[in-house]
């Protein structure tokens, strides 16, 4: 779901690189315990556990231990203590670079090849979020993907047809589903672009640009890359429009995201980049809202269709003591198409291979559907996997952020500082130390 922030321990995590261990592929005694460290809770968590209980009742020799609410600080103090559990899983696929070039998530790959697993199962997003460095150390479990949600009736108020497909027709639906009090400020908004506000970070919205981070040599090219350009540009003159003081204002008044308060649930914006859990979270606290979801508008015609795609990730830290019986139950949980269908319908996240996604027991409603085919497509995208993991997004959103406040007087010279700060925060955590 929604990113987390991470503690700059996680940056500063210097794990030597570690293989399989001395356990894998010996025979366990009957009832081997095995703890699973995951991010969710309520709801979602104990949908993980009756998918647990599922597996542990066709392995008698195995019993586990689910434990809920872990994040990723968690998950590094415990590899840099040794105290680390058998099977870990991550919300932040970010953090894949920092997990697979330390060492402290084991390389898959001599496992997956033992059991027959290609990486052709997968889509090639998530394939590229689960590996740093020649080492495939996560697989993917489930995924979150983003789309554009929209209010039907206040569309028909507005007398737009359907939802935008290009930027064009998003910027002039958004002024249109715009309504002003007396006083000029904000009653009611088209669409919210404001950095920070719910999902919007910069690598959710610069998709629909076609904007990509690197050049071919591995370098930050954020400001030779004119799609970066011209997205700021377009989300200034935005916020401009709006009024910044006006949408701090907004927005200091709306609702927890995750609440049945959240702005676009209760009609104070009319369209919003989301995920596809939103559409349980609608089921569930607003279930007459009348309202659909198509992917985001975009500023090529040929990707409209794709999306911002990231998701939970599990895998093994290093040091296990049964890495074959932990091998065996994520095998199991990220491959097998019964589970992962199963999972997605109790929770509402895309099942994560390319089978599933087409499975007989999915159960997608017409508001979920979208968000397979956004998952499916081939030109979907995610965000940058690199050494230095979450904070070269975070820097990113950082410079956004001061951008779209009016704090940046030359966009092109603070993009060519913003790439220089890129290189040498990767530079510097892949020479270990603290970016």
């Amino acid at each position: 779901m929604k990113r987390v922030a991470l503690a700059a321990a996680l940056l500063a995590l210097t794990l030597t690189a570690a293989g399989v261990a001395s356990g894998a592929g010996k025979h366990h005694s009957a009832s081997t315990k095995l703890t699973v460290w995951v991010g969710w809770s309520a709801r979602e968590l104990a949908a993980f556990k009756k998918l647990a209980a599922e597996y542990q009742k066709a392995n008698p020799d195995v019993a586990l231990n689910v434990v809920g609410s872990i994040n990723d600080d968690k998950i590094v103090a415990a590899i840099r203590a040794g105290t680390a559990p058998d099977v870990v899983s991550s919300f932040n696929s970010y953090n894949v670079g920092v997990f697979c070039g330390t060492g402290g998530w084991i390389d898959l790959s001599s496992l997956m090849k033992q059991s027959g697993i290609s990486t052709s199962m997968f889509p090639a997003t998530t394939n590229y979020y689960t590996q740093y460095g020649g080492k495939k150390c996560a697989l993917p479990l489930l995924a979150d993907t983003y789309g554009l949600y929209y209010n039907k009736a206040l569309f028909k108020k507005a007398g737009i047809a359907g939802p935008p497909k290009t930027i064009d027709e998003l910027t002039a639906d958004a002024k249109k589903l715009t309504i002003r009090n007396a006083d000029g400020s904000l009653k009611q908004v088209g669409i919210d672009p404001f950095i920070g506000f719910y999902e919007n970070v910069p690598e959710r919205w610069i998709l629909p640009w076609g904007g990509t981070y690197t050049d071919s040599a591995g370098k930050a090219h954020l400001a030779t890359d004119s799609a970066w350009t011209k997205w700021l540009t377009w989300q200034k003159q935005m916020i401009d429009w709006y009024g910044y003081k006006n949408l701090v204002k907004f927005q200091a008044g709306l609702g927890d995201e995750f609440s049945a308060s959240n702005a676009f649930e209760v009609g104070k914006v009319a369209m919003n980049l989301d995920g596809e859990w939103r559409v349980a979270f609608i089921k569930a606290e607003h279930p007459t809202l009348d309202y659909g979801t198509a992917p985001m508008p975009s500023a090529t015609p040929s990707l409209y269709g794709s999306g911002y795609i990231n998701g939970t990730i599990i895998g093994i830290p290093k040091n296990g003591k049964h890495t074959q019986q932990a091998w065996n139950f994520v095998n199991w949980v990220t491959t097998n198409t019964h589970a992962l269908a199963e999972f997605s319908n109790a929770i509402k996240n895309v099942p994560s291979t390319t089978s599933s996604t087409h499975s007989t027991e999915l159960v997608p409603d017409v508001h979920f559907a979208t968000f397979l085919k956004i998952f499916a497509n081939p030109k979907s995208g995610t965000s940058p996997i690199e050494a230095s993991g979450q904070s070269y997004t975070n820097a990113v959103q950082n410079f956004a952020t001061k951008w779209q406040a009016g704090q940046v007087k030359n966009l092109a010279s603070g993009l060519a500082t913003l790439d220089k700060q890129l290189d040498a925060q990767v530079a510097q955590a892949k020479g270990g130390g603290v970016p």
